[in-house]
């Protein structure tokens, strides 16, 4: 579980974040949501302990963030909105540094690997340099190596971004496996149908403030709407 607690982060005069507070529960997949520049990428940069808020406070399986960053960071995988990879290694090779990065080595971190290349459809470039990939092909790197230590928290920012029509299912159907082993997953992103088919609870945020947190189901009532796009 993640807990954000009152997060503000100002750059200068723009209250980017401005008293942001919400839960991340285990066995949940929750939607982030709201238009470009609204706060969310800020948010998310906090939550996974990249950005220091302003203040405000972070718990990720109740150890603070910014006071125990290393046991926090190590209890979240992340796939952010800049994939980084490294363009000389192949797609194995990114994947496997992250793994040894987090103490996972040989046949576990190979057989992991192999599942994860077979769970997201990666076999036909998974030897290959990451240059050159298109943007699937880098999300879906990117989204392997966010998992490969088994993480119990997963903070995904736009992850489906360039992925085809099978790539997105294959995605949707392994992060609903991830949510049914008990894990807290927090999903940013633009695409209504990953919301309805995943999320048990939205977060509306716009101009750094909430404006709206409950189900899909609950937000459709409150707006009077039949979809949650409307």
């Amino acid at each position: 579980m993640i807990i954000a607690r009152d997060l503000k982060k100002h750059f200068g005069a723009v209250k980017a974040v401005d008293g942001v507070s919400f839960e991340i529960a285990d066995s949940r997949i929750t939607g982030l949501l709201g238009p470009n520049g609204s706060g969310k990428t800020t948010t998310l940069r906090m939550l996974y302990a990249l950005l220091q808020p302003d203040a405000g406070q972070v718990l990720v399986d109740g150890m603070d963030a910014w006071h125990d960053p290393l046991p926090a960071k190590a209890a979240m995988g992340v796939v952010p909105d800049a994939r980084g990879l490294y363009p000389r290694l192949t797609a194995r090779e990114n994947i496997a540094y992250f793994g040894e990065l987090q103490g996972i080595k040989g046949d576990v971190l190979a057989k992991r690997i192999d599942a994860l290349a077979q769970e997201l459809e990666m076999q036909d470039f998974l030897e290959r340099p990451c240059k050159g990939f298109s943007q699937g092909q880098r999300a879906k790197v990117a989204i392997a190596r966010a998992f490969v230590g088994n993480p119990q928290n997963l903070l995904l920012d736009e992850p489906g971004n360039g992925l085809d029509v099978m790539s997105n299912r294959a995605l949707r159907r392994y992060l609903l496996r991830q949510k049914e082993q008990g894990k807290a997953i927090l999903l940013s992103t633009h695409i209504m149908q990953e919301v309805t088919a995943l999320c048990d609870e939205v977060v509306v945020i716009a101009a750094g403030v909430i404006k709206a947190v409950g189900t899909p189901e609950a937000l459709m009532r409150q707006a009077g709407k039949d979809n949650i796009e409307d």
